[in-house]
Order: C-alpha cells, then structure tokens, then sequence
C-alpha cells in the first residue's frame, strides 16, 4: 500500500524528516509512535499528498505522490490534528457535503451517509449542529468524513488529543472496528492506542524511524534492560549500602514502604538475582520476594527517545504527555 523510500523534508534549514524508510502492507494497521515534534505529522502530510518531499520517494498503491496527487487523494481518508469542520452544519449536513465533495452519486451518498453514522455511533446527534458538539462527538464526526468515501488508505493524525477517557475508550473501539475494511496509519503519542489497535509500531525520533516491528519484535531487539521488582524487610539507605558494590545495577527505585517493608525495583539484568540476594542476605536484611519484570513497550520507547533506561512502572513521566522532545540542531540540506 505504502512505500517509502529515502524521503527528507526541510523547512528551511531545519530538517523534520530526515532520510525516512518504510513499507505498509494493504490491510495492516500501523501505529506513529513519537514524541511531540518527531515528524510524524510532516509524513502524513506527504503521504496524503498535502506536502512535497524535499528528497526521495513515495509511492501509494503503486501511484508516486507527486506525479499523481488528485488521483492518490481519491482513496485516502485522513483525519487531521484538528479535524476540517464546518461548525454551523448539523453532522448529517456536513457528512453529506463531505461525501459530495468526494463524488458520491446522490443515491450511494444517502446509503454511506446511515452507515458512517451507524458506524461512528452518531446517531443521537445526527441534527445537532457541530458547534454544540463536544470534542469527543466531534472528533467522530472527523473520521465519519474521512471514512465516506470508503478510502483504501485511513490516515488519523492525534485522533485521541483531548478525549476524556471514557470517550478515549469509544474512539480506540471504533478505530478497531475499522481495521478490517481499511489500511490504517494511525499518528499518535499515547501508547495504550498503539499497544491496543495496531498490528505494528513505527517509532520516529527526531524525524528518523527509530524502531519499527511488533510490540514483541521490539522487546526482544531493544529489551535489553530487565527490572527485578524486590520485597525487601528494612530500611532504604541499607538496601542501597547492600548494593552499592554491584556495578550490574544502574539504578534502585523504592515503590512503596510500610514500616520496615520497601517494594523495590532494580534496573538490571536476569542474571544479576543471584548478587542481589547474597549482598541483601549478607547485610542482614530480609528478602521477602524477588521476580523479573521484562522491559515494556513504554521503557523502549523512552529509552529510544531520550537515551534513558528507565525502571518499569518506576513513575517515570508518562510520553504521553510529559516527556519533553530533546533539543535538536537544525540539520544543513544535501
């Protein structure tokens, strides 16, 4: 469905997509994994024909996106950041229009008009007029004109910013439900979305395909880090002071205490145990339990965002909001 080859994209002398890589099979739903500022709107937006590369090549369904963009635009549905609205229409009113201005005849236009209502549970709000809906319904609607035409290709760009998480919940069903009938490339920085909807991850950082693969695929190329969650009896600083003379451990985090009872997580590898539980037994304290944690999809992309192994769970900033984009020096072009 999609090939990528080689592609770059300055604005100026800054570089947002940097000699980018990559195929999409017809039928696969793929998830953009990145941070804010990764590139990831720039490629959609080359893929849907609305930007030109600087440098390289993509072809969509065999079609190169530059030679053929109004014939590319006609099997694909993409669905924005901000979704293009007209607030003074009702939802069936502006699905209406949306698949007018795809070339629906008048009677395929009633017919797609029932389903994408149906499909995007709209129905209760069909004569409501956009400016009164809430965000949720409005970000339904977004997809309802994307979906009208029955594209080949689904593009949904952040399709979750600023849903509630009930609504979060709603949306991450519907998209599922569209993954049969579509090839989908789904844009976005939180990680349950990709975890719960995608067939396989692409992760950018700093305009570049950091990782790509299965959720599986990647814990086993870049899970690297195990974490070894302990139930320890006593106190912190004599934890740390048992373990302070293993090199294999980069990093001791305390998750809960309760009197002399500490829950603690080790960043270090599997074939560590056996050091941590002499030094902890050798320094007289109790060790209640002991277990490996495999590094998750979270750890990996953080590690590969920022460079920073982080502990599973550990309260870490979640990416998807909080995690900064680190800083990066404008690239000269070719």
């Amino acid at each position: 469905m999609i090939v990528v080859d080689n592609v770059s994209k300055y604005y100026g002398l800054t570089c947002a997509v940097r000699d980018l890589s990559f195929t999409i099979n017809q039928g696969e739903c793929v998830g953009f994994l990145g941070l804010n500022g990764a590139g990831k709107s720039t490629v959609l937006r080359i893929l849907s024909s609305l930007l030109l590369p600087s440098s390289g090549h993509v072809t969509i369904k065999g079609l190169d996106v530059v030679d053929n963009a109004h014939q590319i635009r006609n099997f694909i549905g993409y669905l924005p950041e901000s979704p293009p609205l007209y607030i003074d229409m009702t939802v069936k009113e502006y699905l209406e229009f949306a698949g007018s201005l795809r070339g629906l005849s008048s009677d395929r236009l009633r017919q797609r008009v029932k389903q994408v209502i149906r499909q995007c549970n709209l129905g209760v709000v069909r004569d409501t007029v956009i400016g009164n809906l809430s965000h949720g319904y409005r970000q339904r609607v977004g997809i309802g004109q994307a979906i009208i035409h029955q594209p080949d290709l689904l593009i949904l760009d952040e399709p979750l910013q600023g849903l509630d998480p009930v609504q979060v919940v709603e949306m991450r069903r519907m998209i599922g439900q569209l993954r049969g009938e579509h090839t989908i490339l789904l844009s976005t920085h939180y990680l349950a979305e990709i975890e719960q909807t995608c067939h396989r991850i692409l992760m950018m950082h700093e305009g570049t395909i950091a990782a790509q693969g299965t959720e599986s695929e990647l814990a086993r190329r870049y899970g690297t880090t195990r974490v070894i969650a302990l139930e320890v009896r006593g106190t912190e600083s004599a934890l740390r002071q048992a373990l302070s003379s293993l090199t294999e451990v980069s990093e001791l985090e305390v998750e809960a205490s309760e009197g002399d009872r500490l829950e603690v997580r080790l960043c270090a590898a599997d074939h560590v145990r056996e050091k941590v539980s002499k030094a902890i037994v050798n320094a007289g304290l109790g060790l209640l339990s002991m277990r490996s944690v495999t590094t998750g999809l979270e750890s990996i992309f953080i590690q590969l965002s920022t460079g920073r192994q982080v502990l599973v769970g550990s309260g870490w900033p979640s990416p998807d909001m909080t995690t900064p984009r680190p800083t990066v020096k404008p690239a000269q072009p070719a």
